[in-house]
């Protein structure tokens, strides 16, 4: 009986400590540049113990107000063209993705911007219950927390943009050799395009697959309204 109570007991304060991590890292995340993600660290042993690879960690956390318009205005475009009125959740996707895996269609990924920026942010990349569970439950507390700025902010500064490339301001300048904020359109669309695999795409030698990727997203952006400052 004491052993029950024991395991219920720590249990409980398993769960609770994680509440209390959980809601304080996603506060402090509100205010302060993400140092380091899950994913960096994973990227960084997986080039310690491959000898093809050299090591290196480029990031350059920027102001979202040092950001050029277009970038964001190129991975909204690309990535998620309902971010400023879903809640984290684009469920016409989700459903969608979900009869095409059930048809067994190649799945096109559902993901909003604030599920990407979560499982960056907080989590790790492989596909299992306990991962998308982690997801849903961060997704909504980045939401109700952080304002979609924010969100945005956090999703440029962090996201993988190439082997050991992290963020806009370090794939501007590792690609087209000027910070962020001086990005142009096609610039910015060409960083999105390589989004859904920057491992295997990249910006400085576009295949041309990439450019019609690119050319999509210019026209994308031409018909959505601006985004930036005023998200």
């Amino acid at each position: 009986m004491k052993v029950f109570k024991w395991l219920w007991r720590l249990i409980w304060k398993t769960i609770m400590w994680f509440f209390i991590l959980s809601v304080g890292l996603t506060v402090l995340y509100r205010f302060v540049p993400v140092p380091i993600t899950p994913l960096m660290v994973i990227r960084l042993f997986e080039q310690t113990f491959d000898s093809d690879k050299k090591v290196r960690l480029r990031k350059d956390w920027v102001p979202f107000s040092e950001i050029s318009k277009n970038a964001p205005q190129a991975v909204y475009a690309s990535e998620d063209q309902k971010f400023l009125d879903h809640s984290g959740f684009d469920i016409e996707a989700m459903e969608k993705a979900w009869e095409n895996n059930k048809k067994g269609k190649r799945v096109k990924g559902a993901s909003t911007i604030t599920q990407q920026t979560v499982k960056n942010v907080f989590l790790w990349q492989s596909r299992n219950y306990l991962r998308k569970g982690l997801e849903a439950y961060f997704t909504v507390l980045v939401e109700l927390i952080w304002p979609k700025e924010r969100i945005m902010e956090v999703y440029l500064n962090v996201i993988e943009m190439g082997d050991g490339i992290y963020g806009i301001e370090a794939a501007s300048q590792e690609f087209f050799n000027k910070p962020a904020a001086k990005l142009t359109r096609n610039q910015a669309a060409l960083i999105a395009a390589v989004l859904p695999n920057p491992r295997r795409w990249s910006p400085a030698k576009p295949t041309p697959y990439i450019y019609g990727r690119q050319a999509w997203i210019l026209r994308q952006m031409n018909n959505l309204p601006p985004i930036g400052m005023g998200i």
